[in-house]
């Protein structure tokens, strides 16, 4: 049909078929491989020729791993054809077992290196024969290796190898092999006055990415075949090409890659591809710029600084907290990004978190009716005060957070704990705006008291002394409003850093705590457990104490 077939035992086989016109001999079917080559010549008779059906796909055992291996391979010759031969990319024909056993033995006696794959399974070895134009097509191409039926020459045999003994043959044209791939070019002029190439090419592991690669040399438009395959597969494609120096599919590869997106896997992979590979041509660098940035370890710390700042001033509820999230996961130590981003500026943070504070005492200002209205911005007019200062203090908690996650947020504490004027505006304003201010100091509780955030005991002691009374009133309503907030954490939390102070700082504390519990029950934190604790240290203990002191 094409020009292929040979004839073979006085009759012309047909050039195409959808199946396998006999099982392959193994050591699993003999029996079966023996009756169908004994029935052959009966079926032929009786059934006469019949019109072959396309085959619809070709499918191997071969598990295919995430990327191939081409570059560590060695390339060396080889003898020995498996009996099943693929006319071209997708396309079976049927060879005679005879008739393959025959070429078999003519290939041993040419080559003393045939035996050395003897003891490959045939089950699990495949072959491909691509398909050639013409003799005249390739200029170089010997006649004498031209196949008698069909004007064709497969004058090169690829034995590809994988580390568990899969085997795949292809057979190839060396005129088209040498004038694509700079390797086999070398290979095949060394081998130049035999009928027969052979190369080996050995511990391939993608058996399926070898051959696609290799039937892209067949292929006039390579980016329409790199359309179907999709990204992760033209990545491995690129590694075989790069690997033979098939410098067409190379510059094809990297032009499909440069223009379609990757996700985070595809672009793992490229990374360590073109830390193995050099690629000279122009795409390659527009990969390299989508894959590394240039930018300075100062330009990446400004870029944090900007971001924060752009999100405390937003005005827009749902952006905010939309970009809060976002940020967060980033500059997060638990982040996927963590390891390629530099430390991020402490000072920068801290400068953001003063600007939030000077917002929120002016604020607080003008719920206590300490300064005009005609000082109010003019964007923030339309919204309620509440609102404004809940947007502040949810503004430093972010912040806080991020401290906390990056632990440097021990200065916060001090920070918070010389407050003075927001401490006495907090006498002055309403129930329902000051407990706000609480809630700054509920995230610094807890995270002592869980040990998530470590300071020295003078830095403990000044945030109690400034905000625990605050904390006391505020409770009640930091109960209705949690926003978030676990109140039985707050609770344990309180107790445990009361307990980290020392024992007569404890005593005024607790003393408080008692008085307001008695008056307002549930309105304040429960902390009973921490006082049981405190107690017992105290008065139980105190004769072991006085005995310590003693000596």
């Amino acid at each position: 049909m094409d020009g292929h077939a040979r004839p073979r035992h006085g009759s012309r086989h047909r050039s195409w078929c959808c199946t396998f016109n006999a099982p392959p001999p193994s050591p699993e079917n003999p029996h079966l491989s023996q009756r169908y080559h004994s029935n052959k010549s009966n079926c032929k008779s009786k059934l006469g020729p019949q019109k072959a059906d396309p085959l619809s796909k070709f499918t191997t055992s071969i598990s295919v791993p995430n990327s191939p291996q081409s570059s560590k391979s060695e390339l060396s010759i080889v003898g020995r054809m498996d009996p099943r031969r693929i006319l071209s990319p997708g396309r079976v024909s049927p060879i005679d077992h005879a008739d393959s056993l025959e070429e078999d033995r003519h290939s041993s006696h040419a080559t003393p290196s045939a035996a050395a794959v003897d003891s490959v399974p045939r089950s699990r070895s495949q072959s491909f024969r691509a398909k050639i134009e013409s003799p005249d097509a390739h200029s170089s191409l010997d006649p004498s290796r031209v196949e008698e039926g069909g004007g064709e020459a497969y004058d090169v045999r690829l034995n590809l190898k994988r580390k568990n003994g899969e085997v795949m043959v292809l057979e190839l044209n060396s005129a088209v092999l040498a004038s694509n791939s700079e390797v086999f070019a070398g290979l095949i002029a060394g081998s130049s006055g035999k009928k027969m190439c052979r190369i080996e090419v050995p511990e391939v592991e993608n058996l399926g990415v070898f051959r696609e690669t290799i039937e892209l040399m067949f292929e006039e438009d390579i980016a329409k075949r790199l359309i179907k395959i999709g990204v992760n597969r033209a990545i491995d494609t690129l590694e075989v090409a790069a690997g033979i120096m098939f410098r067409r599919g190379v510059l094809s590869c990297l032009k499909y890659l440069e223009a379609v997106p990757w996700t985070e896997h595809e672009e793992e992979k490229l990374r360590s591809l073109f830390t193995r590979f050099k690629f000279d041509d122009a795409t390659s660098r527009d990969i390299l710029a989508r894959l590394y940035s240039q930018q300075s370890t100062d330009t990446l710390q400004n870029l944090a600084r900007h971001l924060v700042s752009s999100i405390t001033t937003c005005s827009d509820t749902n952006a905010r907290n939309e970009l809060k999230s976002l940020v967060k996961g980033l500059l997060s130590k638990s982040s996927v990004y963590e390891k390629e981003q530099p430390d991020i500026n402490k000072e920068d943070f801290y400068s953001v978190c003063q600007s939030c504070l000077s917002v929120l005492v002016n604020l607080f200002e003008e719920a206590s009716d300490a300064i005009p209205h005609e000082r109010t911005g003019k964007k923030e007019m339309g919204k309620p005060l509440i609102a404004r200062i809940s947007r502040q203090v949810d503004n430093l908690n972010w912040l806080l957070e991020i401290l906390l996650d990056r632990q440097m947020a021990e200065e916060f504490v001090d920070l918070w704990a010389h407050q003075g004027n927001l401490l006495k505006l907090h006498e002055r304003a309403s129930p329902m705006v000051r407990y706000e201010l609480s809630r700054v100091s509920a995230i610094l509780f807890i995270a002592m008291g869980t040990g998530k955030l470590h300071c020295c005991w003078e830095a403990r002691s000044g945030l109690l002394q400034a905000w625990f009374g605050p904390m006391l009133l505020d409770f009640g309503w930091l109960q209705r409003c949690r926003k978030g907030l676990d109140m039985k954490a707050l609770e344990e939390a309180m107790g445990q850093t009361l307990l980290t102070l020392p024992l007569k700082q404890q005593y005024v504390l607790f003393m408080e705590w008692f008085r307001c519990f008695s008056k307002n029950g549930t309105e304040c934190p429960n902390l009973s457990k921490a006082f049981q604790i405190w107690w017992r240290r105290s008065f139980l203990r105190g004769s072991e104490t006085n005995a310590v002191e003693s000596r």
